[in-house]
């Protein structure tokens, strides 16, 4: 079976922990002894989150000369260089030595006409008292918005269109290598007038951008990997309901929160409605339960309206 697996931000960094790398290696180490256990048998493409790591590349970037900033897309590079080296590293020593693992840089195209220029709402960086926020934006013209009862920084997520290393990752998987890809959404990227690629100052949803590469790639199964066990109606109320396997267009019925659910529900919708297959929506720690069906949110075209734990 070919799967697809987004890792979730508590994967690499929790919430409120110290954007270190030997906090990130020690969640990563957790994360990798659920994924070795589902490559067995199995081809594996990892995808993952960045936000808090190209927040801290770009806030050090204007420590230091802030005239000079890299732009978000090399620091988005730079962030899937710096965590794949960590999952790879992780993951290739708990599976067999004959096994490989590999990360790929990752460019996908966006539409340089993507109404998200217009509206930042993608969340990086770490989190901040009102009053800082506000006097960062004010020093580095950023755009800011409430993020639970802190705030951060937003930049535009522009939709993905296209993953641009499809084929070497198709070419590795051939080689049953264990492949990293599409890292913090992939590397923006969009075509000029002349049709030169060029990146661009934005981040693409790591679960839209996951669900577009599991659909090129043909995946059988995409699971977003998080903090939750499933997908809640009327979370945090006493009339809190888990939901077991859903058809898209019953879940597509419901709203979630946009900063949190709302982006996995919609790709989960999105790749099931599409390919016929499988998405799923659980906790890091049952990633062997779900890819066995019985734990997180399964959707599919073939389940009934909704069933719940």
């Amino acid at each position: 079976m070919r799967i697809v697996v987004a890792l979730g931000g508590n994967a690499l960094l929790k919430r409120g922990e110290p954007l270190t790398a030997q906090a990130q290696r020690e969640n990563i180490k957790i994360a990798a002894q659920a994924l070795a256990k589902i490559a067995i048998g199995n081809e594996l493409i990892i995808t993952h989150g960045n936000g808090p790591q190209v927040g801290l590349l770009a806030l050090q970037g204007n420590a230091y000369k802030p005239d000079e900033l890299y732009p978000l897309d090399v620091l988005g590079a730079e962030t899937e260089g710096m965590i794949g080296y960590m999952i790879e590293q992780e993951v290739g020593n708990l599976v067999p030595a004959e096994r490989p693992v590999a990360t790929l840089l990752t460019m996908v195209e966006v539409d340089p006409e993507d109404p998200a220029f217009n509206n930042p709402t993608k969340f990086i960086g770490p989190v901040y008292e009102e009053a800082d926020a506000k006097k960062l934006a004010q020093d580095n013209y950023w755009s800011i918005k409430p993020d639970g009862n802190k705030w951060r920084r937003v930049v535009p997520s522009p939709l993905p269109k296209r993953i641009i290393e499809i084929n070497p990752i198709r070419w590795l998987l051939e080689k049953n290598t264990i492949v990293i890809a599409s890292g913090g959404g992939g590397i923006p990227t969009m075509y000029d007038e002349n049709h030169n690629l060029q990146g661009i100052e934005a981040v693409i949803d790591k679960d839209l951008s996951s669900e577009l590469l599991a659909r090129e790639l043909g995946a059988d199964l995409y699971i977003m990997a998080t903090d939750v066990q499933a997908v809640f109606l009327d979370w945090n109320t006493p009339e809190q309901q888990r939901i077991k396997r859903v058809n898209p267009l019953a879940l597509a019925k419901h709203v979630f929160p946009a900063g949190s659910m709302g982006p996995k529900v919609n790709a989960a919708c999105q790749f099931a409605e599409a390919t016929g297959k499988i998405a799923a929506i659980g906790a890091l720690g049952d990633l062997e339960s779900i890819v066995a069906g019985t734990a997180g949110t399964h959707v599919s075209n073939k389940a009934q309206e909704m069933e719940y734990y």
